[in-house]
């Protein structure tokens, strides 16, 4: 009985080609999502990660799946990333800005279209991650206030926003030739958050209520 336990044991855990194949459908169908949007081909998903067509669908069934997990890796990903900031930075408003740089290279304006259609509003995957990153956010936002070095009329909606936009590839334009823009034109919106303000902002700040009605 237990050398029958201790196989099925095994054989229950993913190998380590299993998951290492996976890992590479996902960041596969992320750089394609990023570069053609998100009707781009499976089996063409599959031709980049290196994996045939029944390899991709022995870890993901259908689209949705794929879709859907590609969606809550990018969002961990950067929960991730202002937990780090938050470890590791004494200076409150350099971690905030070394987790917004690093944030934009995950592309969320890209992956952001995709909630809808991956997710229902409840899905308790996509909760918890939302809820994990939205508390880093604020977190990092609240020391950089208190600390005297960020206004005090930006939320935490004002400023996933702006990386969902500063991110968003443009109609008609090459993605690859934009991203020599992106982290110029993060620290100029970042130098605008700094304290003390120099004007009044116009329009109401986002609420993460309203970012989620959108």
């Amino acid at each position: 009985m237990g050398a029958a336990t201790t196989v099925q044991r095994r054989a229950a855990r993913p190998r380590a080609d299993a998951l290492r194949n996976r890992e590479r459908i996902v960041t596969a169908a992320r750089e394609m999502i990023v570069e053609h949007g998100t009707e781009v081909p499976l089996d063409e998903v599959a031709r980049r990660a290196g994996v045939g067509n029944a390899t991709l669908y022995r870890h993901f069934p259908d689209r949705d799946d794929l879709m859907g997990y590609v969606v809550l890796s990018v969002m961990d990903r950067i929960a991730a990333l202002v937990e780090e900031a938050l470890a590791e930075d004494a200076d409150a408003f350099d971690g905030l800005r070394r987790f917004a740089h690093a944030a934009v290279d995950e592309r969320i304006g890209a992956i952001c279209p995709m909630l809808s259609a991956a997710f229902s509003e409840d899905h308790p995957d996509l909760l918890a991650t939302r809820d994990r990153l939205d508390s880093g956010v604020r977190t990092i936002m609240e020391r950089a206030r208190a600390a005297g070095q960020l206004r005090d009329d930006v939320t935490v909606g004002d400023l996933l926003v702006s990386l969902t936009q500063l991110t968003r590839p443009l109609p008609g334009t090459c993605c690859v030739g934009n991203d020599r823009f992106v982290h110029r034109h993060l620290q100029l919106f970042l130098d605008g958050l700094r304290a003390p303000a120099r004007s009044v902002l116009p329009g109401e700040a986002v609420t993460l209520e309203a970012l989620r009605g959108c």
